[in-house]
């Protein structure tokens, strides 16, 4: 009995798997990122006033999931399900600021694919564009939970989805962190 509780449950497991191949993933990116800036016809990078707004909204949401998942198990369920919509809503909005951060490249004249693009605005798109499609998949993650929170139908109270979603959404925080004083001290 007691290893049985010493084991990893099978989905932490398969999570922390998945955020190793994110790591790499992306240290691939920036690595690239780093080689391609000593070409001749690298821009210097202006990054758009709205990624610092959208990098305290991820550090806020990372606050309340955090705080989510203590009123969960304190089994504080009104406020749990307050908390989990409160995070997925942050998400949405950091993913609204950085789509419309990148607009505004567009009112700058600045192309950021295609004829007339520069590779240094090129990499920013990909390399956020990427990390926002983990931060739309946590999201969608975290609407399933509280969808399933919201039930009246449903009265499961395990702690594990909403601890798996925690870890990932931590984790695509410390990412965007690490991007963002990436792209601001490699312009």
């Amino acid at each position: 009995m007691n290893e049985q509780r010493k084991k990893i449950h099978p989905h932490k497991f398969t999570l922390w798997v998945a955020i190793g191949s994110i790591l790499m993933m992306f240290a691939g990116l920036t690595s690239a990122y780093i080689v391609k800036r000593n070409q001749a016809s690298w821009m210097m990078l202006e990054i758009p006033v709205l990624f610092w707004y959208s990098t305290i909204t991820i550090l806020a949401s990372s606050a309340t999931v955090y705080l989510a998942l203590q009123k969960l198990k304190q089994r504080e369920m009104v406020a749990y399900r307050r908390w989990l919509v409160i995070t997925a809503g942050l998400g949405v909005l950091f993913l609204v600021l950085q789509i419309v951060g990148f607009m505004q490249f567009g009112e700058l004249d600045i192309r950021l694919i295609g004829a007339g693009s520069n590779a240094s605005y090129s990499f920013l798109l990909a390399i956020s564009g990427l990390h926002g499609l983990h931060v739309l998949g946590g999201v969608v993650a975290l609407v399933v939970i509280a969808i399933r929170a919201l039930s009246t139908t449903n009265r499961n109270y395990s702690s594990i989805p909403l601890e798996i979603a925690a870890t990932y959404w931590h984790f695509v925080d410390i990412l965007w962190i690490y991007l963002f004083i990436f792209f601001n001290w490699m312009k």
